[in-house]
């Protein structure tokens, strides 16, 4: 079992893509992708888990992490762009068909790739607190603080706004809060740290106001797909989750206590409902 992951970079569409590997022993391969203002780092606790089993990729989205920032963050930085570049990625890695556990955008993205350029491709489907349709008083939460990203003079100031910011997230140890912010933190010219990622990648919602309006995705979809709603969670509401069991795929929908979004992942409560709907394939 590989126990630390390997690092590696492709290009995609003429855009550098990081992406860290585990388990590349293993045949049966999973995408894990992470959430809007996150790195592929977040995917780490579930990677190492699975990676006992199955081969495990996971990208930094184009302006996060060690990924190229977009030289035209107008016409890049939205889920179709997202969606090229991740079948992209799958190309070059000689996937033909795999498994896709995506947080928040990370859902979106693997629900539109199953809908168009993935489709057939993707076998499984799980949806960290992620549905076609997104509560508009919480993407205006989350655009406040990606949009704008604090920064501190300190790397601890740093995990204190993120213990903060990330509060429904869920439990995590004070190793993992301590790996959350040294995976996503980078340092300003004038030698303060902030958030690892482009602060552009927010105008996703100015450029593509409807890019997360996915009922005509969902409703085409013919694959199973787990649902993994926080219980708090204001971005996947609980009416839409239960829509979500009604229409299109029928998502099997699981509520995870003491969360709201989006679930961390990094419990044996969460593995084990990811590790059980990846294995009834």
């Amino acid at each position: 079992m590989s126990a630390s992951p390997s690092s590696h970079y492709l290009s995609c569409h003429g855009r550098e893509i990081h992406y860290v590997e585990w388990g590349s022993e293993h045949a049966e391969t999973v995408i894990a992708w992470h959430g809007l203002a996150r790195t592929g780092r977040d995917m780490d606790e579930l990677a190492r888990h699975l990676s006992s089993r199955y081969r495990v990729i996971a990208p930094d989205t184009i302006g996060r992490g060690l990924s190229q920032w977009s030289p035209e963050p107008d016409r890049e930085y939205c889920l179709d762009f997202y969606v090229k570049l991740a079948t992209a990625l799958v190309d070059q890695l000689g996937l033909q068909q795999f498994h896709w556990v995506g947080t928040s955008m990370g859902g979106a993205i693997g629900t539109l790739a199953a809908a168009t350029s993935l489709r057939g491709r993707i076998r499984r489907l799980v949806l960290n607190d992620n549905g076609p349709e997104l509560a508009a008083p919480a993407i205006a939460r989350i655009r406040s603080y990606a949009g704008q990203p604090s920064a501190f003079d300190t790397v601890s100031e740093l995990e204190q706004y993120f213990r903060q910011v990330y509060k429904p997230y869920g439990w995590l140890s004070d190793v993992q809060w301590r790996q959350l912010t040294e995976t996503s933190v980078r340092r300003l010219p004038d030698g303060r740290v902030t958030p690892h990622y482009d602060p552009a990648m927010v105008r996703q919602f100015i450029a593509h106001p409807q890019d997360y309006d996915l009922w005509d995705a969902w409703d085409s979809l013919n694959l199973p797909v787990l649902c993994l709603r926080g219980e708090d969670s204001d971005l996947l509401l609980a009416e839409t989750a239960e829509a979500m069991r009604q229409r299109g795929p029928r998502a099997v929908v699981a509520t995870i206590a003491g969360c709201g979004h989006a679930p961390a992942l990094n419990v044996p409560e969460q593995f084990a409902l990811v590790e059980r709907f990846l294995e009834a394939a």
